[in-house]
């Protein structure tokens, strides 16, 4: 019984191979083809166009990596053909495909000579009905042919020079294929769908089940009726023979499945930001052209950044867009800018992430996302459901914590509770992908893997081809109209997440919790690659909060005399989230992306540089007198949070002693002792008289790791990198330089082709000692950490994210504990035991790891490193390689608060201005604990102050946040600046009365009677 099945299974897949696949397209004429090849970066359709195109050889090499070469197509449609019943006429193009795999190599786009796009062109998506070019029988339209390298290689993982087009060479990559009008069989064509669905699910179902017999003894007696020699002939019968097992209902208790088209397009990953705007337009149009075929066809896309993008390069597709919105066919979700990482962008970043987001989709569609969505980014910040709830969203997805490495998500749906309390709806789809096919393979894995049987029924399945776009096809609609109600097969009815989510609600309310953040076991080394670009994003994010008060202050100060500026604020915040994106930040993406990036980052910091100082001068007018403008929620020598004025006496000098080669400094505050090898043997706040540093251990020890992950190069740091460390004890130099502030040890070491400068920096008044390491970085497979042995009994570590910060444990009891042997902190770091503790902050780096060891004095050592620099070769041969500066502090003897001041203080340098008067500060806030993160005007341009605050410490906080002008009023608002009840939040006389919860967010508007400001 066994042989005969399998002989029977062996059968069928060569007479689909054979017989059914070549009989889809039953006759076929090539085309006339000339072409044109763009000399450089792509062009806009209409341009193309006017150019001169020569003939064309079929078969011929062409495309040198990341060229366009534009193909026209001509020819005459046979008479007779498209007429009979059951067939239509196609142009099928093989650009030359070197796989089936769409998205990841060469990919076109189909033009009518009107300049109105027609669809992509892609593997398993290559044919153009002919009644999309415009009607009659003659066909004349054009291909605009993209020469994108396959840089994953087959996921081999071997460094490429594709990845740079200054490295990926002048030879073409593809060779075009066949390019011809086909008449398609539609017969033919159907009945290898129902073959696809019907064997797919056969070999999910259990041997012993008899549905598997029918489904088989079905498709063998489909092989019998049927005429091998003429398919085509006999493809109706062949259909007749399975219309049996297909029209079989489902179970009643079977799974239900929410199918949703989904093209998750990475906003530049193994290919530039210039060529996902392509991408977007090829899936957009193939969506919009199956939506014309199938009024049921539902597709979901995310990121509104896309939509811009094809508002603004491809306006004809953007109003068809626009029309399938209205219909409900094309539904806007996520309500963020892009698919951004949530590990690393700040909170007011991520806020803005849906301010601009949700605001674009209304203000263009009309429609108010109710979801987050994040199938693919890297880890989910427990700050998360807050923010989603403040945006006035009501659920989550994500998708990737399927990918952890050792421990399983333990529900599928469930209430994600954030750090500050708020509850999310939140689902992970169980088919663990967000690309899929509709095979029986994956509906069977989500019926089986499903892990709320018992409670729910339900669950969601994003489906089309993705990361590289393509999106749905029509043979997934089939597939999934073929599984609406089919014996054995969950029940699959096409949907928006939206039904999923209201249906998925309503019956299961008893949710289980998860509690904190979704930390992902796998891709921990994004936290650290590709240095330069995490730097401009931090420096970007604290140059946009200064430019946003400085400018809003110079609003309501000077008045008419000064313009706020809002379009070019939006622009660079729309470009700061843009680079957000999940494999932009992370370092994840090819060199080119990342060239990008820190091109952008210079142009972010010379324009907000301009706006600030723009904004500082009209403030302070002119004048002599020099001011610090403290733009810190904290009080920075002497002048208050958010304010301007004349900086005071910083405290006693620093005093500086020889010993042994090394320096002891001391300012009166901390005292550093420096060996002869610039290690930190000692540093003491002379408060609490202790020492941080742990007896006989040293702080500021930098240490080598081999670097060599077993996949994933860039993403990936194993736990095994810990095998291979090299301390770096060993300086070549040490010296001493005195400031007029301070004094300044400084270190070099050498470490293979690579020179490390330390400039250990201690002034005067200050409560933390300075590090910054200047690193020419040439190492491969190396990554480089900063290590401080802290003599504290801590069991946990607390890591800022947005608006607060998330405990983990530095023990690893569970296998969850374990997993965390990489994680992410914003600025700041802290571990602690009962009344002593130490913060770490940093300008620009969020990897860190915290280990403990028990010492033979019976003490505890707890080890705090931050990860500085890796040098990973797979996607990009080169990161990292190069110049860089990282800035860490360490205060000693510091409590959460002080770490909170201390990540302020290293990531808003002082900026000093000359003036004739200091600045009021717009806001005073009566407590400390509340923190204000962002001041600027209302999005509406109504002249209204935008306050953006939370709790600090993870504790409950009162306080008054008042204004220090003509303010008529102050309410409480959403992330959008809408009305909005927010507990612990009370108008009294015209201030803010707070009392907040643990990491409570709060949004404050104050009203203010002036002009309306420009939009």
């Amino acid at each position: 019984m066994h042989d005969n099945r399998r002989i029977t299974e062996q059968r069928l897949d060569r007479f689909v191979r054979d017989r059914i696949l070549p009989a889809v397209y039953g006759r076929s004429v090539p085309l006339e083809l000339s072409s044109w090849e763009a000399p450089g970066e792509p062009v806009p359709a209409s341009e193309a166009m006017r150019q001169l195109f020569t003939p064309q050889e079929h078969g011929a090499a062409w495309g040198k990596a990341w060229s366009t070469k534009w193909l026209r197509l001509q020819g005459e449609v046979p008479e007779g053909w498209g007429s009979r019943e059951g067939t239509a006429v196609e142009i099928v193009v093989d650009l030359g495909f070197n796989s089936d795999v769409p998205g990841f190599q060469c990919e076109g786009t189909a033009w009518r000579a009107d300049g109105n796009i027609i669809k992509a062109i892609s593997p398993r998506n290559y044919h153009v009905p002919l009644k999309l070019l415009g009607g009659g029988l003659s066909v004349d339209f054009y291909v605009e042919a993209a020469a994108n390298p396959d840089v994953a290689q087959g996921w081999s993982f071997v460094p490429t020079p594709l990845g740079d087009k200054a490295t990926s060479g002048d030879e073409p990559r593809y060779r075009l294929g066949r390019i011809a009008i086909a008449e398609l069989n539609e017969t033919v064509w159907e009945l290898n769908q129902d073959i696809w669905t019907l064997s797919g699910l056969m070999h999910e179902l259990p041997m012993e089940l008899p549905r598997r017999h029918d489904i088989l003894r079905a498709l063998e007696r489909m092989m019998d009726i049927m005429d091998p020699d003429d398919v085509a002939g006999t493809a109706a019968a062949g259909r007749e023979a399975l219309a049996g097992v297909l029209s079989q209902p489902a179970y009643a208790s079977a799974h239900q499945l929410v199918a949703t088209g989904h093209a998750h397009i990475d906003s530049a990953w193994l290919w530039p930001v210039r060529e996902t705007i392509r991408k977007c337009a090829r899936t957009f149009s193939n969506v919009v052209a199956l939506m014309d075929e199938d009024p049921g066809f539902v597709f979901s896309c995310s990121s509104a950044q896309q939509l811009a993008w094809i508002k603004e390069y491809f306006p004809e597709l953007f109003v068809r867009i626009r029309e399938k919105v209205k219909a409900g066919q094309f539904v806007p979700v996520g309500g963020m800018w892009v698919e951004s990482d949530t590990n690393m962008p700040g909170g007011e970043a991520m806020a803005r992430q849906f301010v601009e987001g949700k605001s674009f989709f209304q203000r263009e569609f009309g429609v108010e996302c109710q979801e987050a969505w994040l199938p693919d980014s890297f880890g989910y910040s427990g700050a998360l459901p807050q923010i989603v709830k403040a945006a006035g969203s009501r659920w989550f997805l994500t998708q990737k914590i399927s990918w952890n490495k050792v421990n399983r998500m333990p529900h599928h749906t469930f209430s994600w509770e954030g750090i500050d309390g708020t509850r999310l709806f939140t689902h992970f789809p169980p088919v663990d992908s967000y690309n899929a096919e509709l095979h029986g393979r994956e509906l069977a894995h989500a019926e089986r893997n499903y892990r709320e049987h018992g409670r729910g029924t339900m669950s969601l399945v994003p489906f089309g081809y993705g990361d590289g776009g393509g999106g749905p096809t029509r043979e997934m609609v089939a597939a999934a109209h073929r599984t609406k109600d089919l014996e054995g097969s969950p029940k699959v009815t096409i949907g928006t997440p939206r039904d999923f989510f209201t249906a998925a609600e309503a019956e299961y309310s008893n949710l289980p919790v998860w509690v904190g953040e979704m930390y992902l076991e796998m891709h921990r080394g994004t936290y650290t690659s590709q240095a330069k670009t995490k730097l401009g994003n931090r420096r970007s994010e604290h140059l946009l909060r200064e430019a946003e008060l400085w400018c809003t202050t110079a609003a309501i100060r000077v008045g008419e005399q000064y313009t706020y500026p809002t379009q070019e604020l939006k622009r660079l915040w729309q470009l700061v989230l843009l680079q957000q994106f999940h494999d932009i930040l992370p370092g994840s993406s090819i060199a080119w992306v990342h060239q990008d990036a820190e091109r952008n980052y210079e142009a972010i910091s010379r324009d907000l540089e301009a706006i600030i100082n723009d904004a500082a001068q009209a403030l302070v007018g002119q004048g002599d007198t020099e001011f610090l403008l403290n733009a810190a929620p904290h009080k920075r020598l002497g002048v208050p949070p958010l304010a301007v004025g004349q900086a005071g006496r910083a405290g006693a000098p620093v005093s500086v002693t020889e010993t042994d080669g090394g320096f002891v400094l001391d300012n009166g505050v901390i005292r550093a002792v420096l060996d002869g090898n610039g290690l930190l043997t000692s540093l003491v706040d002379h408060a609490s008289g202790r020492d941080a540093i742990a007896p006989g251990q040293a702080g500021n020890l930098l240490e080598l790791y081999r670097d060599t992950p077993n996949e994933w190069d860039a993403w990936d740091i194993e736990e095994f990198y810990r095998h291979n460390v090299t301390p770096l004890a060993t300086a070549d130099a040490v010296g001493l330089e005195r400031t007029a502030t301070g004094a300044v040890v400084v270190v070099k070491r050498r470490v293979g082709s690579s020179t490390i400068t330390q400039r250990l920096t201690l002034d005067a008044g200050a409560e933390s000692l300075a590090i910054s390491t200047d690193v020419d970085w040439q190492e491969r497979e190396k990554m480089l950490k900063l290590a401080f042995a802290l003599d504290v009994r801590a069991d946990r570590s607390a890591s800022e994210t947005q608006f607060g910060h998330v405990f983990r444990p530095t023990h690893t009891n569970t296998s969850w504990d374990a997993a965390k042997f990489e994680i992410c902190a914003h600025r700041w770091i802290h571990v602690a035991e009962p009344g002593y503790g130490v913060a770490l902050s940093n300008g620009s780096s969020y990897g860190h790891d915290v280990t403990r060891a028990v010492r033979d004095d019976a003490g505890t050592t707890t080890t705090v490193r931050v990860s500085l620099l890796r040098s990973a070769r797979f996607p990009d041969p080169e990161a990292d390689r190069g110049q860089h500066t990282l800035d860490v502090s360490i205060r000693p003897g510091a409590g959460i608060a002080d770490a909170v001041e201390e990540g302020y203080r290293t990531n808003l340098k002082p900026r000093f201005i000359r003036g004739s008067r200091p600045v009021e500060p717009l806001l005073s806030v009566s407590n400390p604990a509340l923190v204000v993160e962002a001041v600027k005007l209302a999005e509406d341009g109504s002249g209204d102050v935008i306050v953006r605050l939370y709790e600090s410490l993870g504790q409950r906080s009162k306080g008054i946040v008042r204004a220090n002008f003509g303010s008529t009023g102050v309410t409480a608002t959403d992330l959008l600046e809408r009305p909005t009840e927010t507990p612990g939040v009370k108008e009294v006389q015209g201030a803010a009365e707070l009392e907040l919860r643990p990491f409570q967010l709060a949004t404050l508007r104050f009203a203010v009677q002036k002009r309306r400001f420009a939009v």
